[in-house]
């Protein structure tokens, strides 16, 4: 090296703050981490079925199933066991028992009604979330019930059955309906119902921020509602929201609040995370993040293929979402996350 070389490298300033020191071990790196999953902040969705035949892999999502009310139970107590403190009922409802006004949400011994009683009775302490929406009961798969014309969700009708069934699901003793149907004035209707039964301390989680996106298919795939509309891509963006719009997501998130929500939802989450980071500026509430089917079914995909690292990608999409400003999330990787995080094995569902 000449001299001038070296007197060039001597010329450079030698940084006094060097943010580096933070980061230069493994200790002080988790010494000093701002942002933690942990097993308590994770709800399991999980999707109930009738009879008592084996469980039913969900082709389009790896290691996800449909259970019957045993196994639901026994899955409960496993997940609970490993941490989980809530999990979310989906009820897979027979085509038979399907019709156009979704008439079977409001059957008192309806399946996922049953299933609430069952998880009580054996696990008390978990916290559970039931779907309040008729997607699962229609034979078009909307989450209302239709117009006379049949070219749209009649809102105010919708709400009416919805109270109803929020009433029903209470008595058979949820700790939150989440009204995910995104219909106006579902909020405070529900609100008024629970509390006219007696049912005052039941909350409401409010799919608040529900946008009209490309990442259910899996889910529809799972209960069978994208079946019964013969489609995997029924068009709800008469009452969900366009993934264009920041500013009527939070209007819509913050009406729920005022109508006496008690935690506010944004669905899905990893496409959205500028909606869940804005919300948690503007309530005081807590936020729960949905991270959907598609997004657990493209980690899954792009892993069987050798581009991704599962677990790597599965904890960064998970922080990503914490760091964001969600307390809570609802996950599909909530029970590996959970297993992983405890140490411990647990052997999975088989068919």
């Amino acid at each position: 090296m000449n001299n001038a070389s070296s007197s060039a490298i001597q010329a450079i300033p030698i940084p006094v703050v060097r943010p580096r020191r933070l980061r230069r071990t493994a200790a002080i790196r988790e010494l000093l981490e701002e942002t933690r999953v942990t097993a308590a902040d994770l709800i399991a969705p999980l999707f109930v079925k009738e009879g008592t035949g084996p469980a039913e892999a969900v082709g389009s999502m790896p290691d996800v199933f449909r259970l019957n009310l045993e196994q639901l139970v026994e899955e409960c107590r496993a997940l609970s066991t490993l941490g989980i403190r809530g999990v979310a009922l989906f009820p897979v409802t027979p085509a038979v028992l399907k019709d156009s006004r979704g008439s079977e949400a409001l059957n008192p011994d309806c399946l996922v009604l049953r299933a609430v009683r069952a998880v009580k009775a054996a696990v008390p302490d978990l916290v559970l979330f039931t779907d309040i929406a008729l997607d699962p009961y229609t034979n078009h798969g909307h989450d209302g019930v239709l117009t006379a014309d049949g070219g749209d969700v009649d809102n105010d009708a919708t709400v009416a059955i919805l109270a109803l069934m929020a009433v029903l699901h209470a008595a058979a003793g949820t700790d939150f309906v989440a009204p995910s149907d995104m219909m106006d004035g579902r909020v405070a209707a529900l609100r008024a119902a629970l509390d006219a039964a007696g049912h005052c301390e039941t909350g409401i989680l409010a799919y608040s921020a529900k946008f009209a996106s490309a990442y259910y298919g899996p889910f529809r795939e799972a209960v069978g509602s994208a079946a019964a509309a013969g489609t995997k891509q029924l068009d709800k963006r008469t009452y969900q929201l366009n993934p264009a719009n920041r500013r009527e997501a939070l209007a819509d998130a913050l009406l729920d609040e005022a109508e006496g929500a008690d935690l506010l939802m944004v669905k899905p989450a990893g496409p959205y995370l500028d909606i869940v980071r804005e919300l948690r500026d503007a309530s005081s509430l807590p936020i729960a993040a949905y991270q959907v089917s598609g997004e657990y079914a493209q980690l899954h995909a792009a892993a069987e293929k050798g581009w991704l690292d599962l677990r790597k990608t599965r904890d960064e999409s998970l922080l990503a979402i914490r760091r964001a400003g969600a307390d809570l999330i609802l996950t599909y990787f909530a029970k590996s996350v959970a297993t992983d995080l405890a140490g411990a094995h647990t052997p999975r569902i088989t068919k």
